[in-house]
């Protein structure tokens, strides 16, 4: 994955925040996310290490949200 965009339900300042400090513990990557867009988009740039986007998904998902690819 180069750069993985992902459709989320993360509405919350305090979610956003625990999201992105979780992906970038777990996987070494940068993450923002966009909670004022639609799609509560969320972008991920893995750091040294390859990150599949089936991964980012479900380890989003077990936090209790939703995370889907970007069309």
């Amino acid at each position: 994955m180069v750069v993985g965009i992902f459709r989320t339900n993360i509405c919350t300042q305090q979610d956003k925040l625990t999201i992105i400090n979780a992906i970038r513990t777990r996987f070494d990557s940068d993450c923002t996310i966009d909670i004022e867009d639609c799609d509560k988009v969320m972008r991920i740039v893995p750091g040294s290490l390859s990150v599949a986007e089936n991964d980012i998904i479900q380890f989003v998902g077990n936090m209790g949200f939703r995370c889907e690819l970007l069309d």
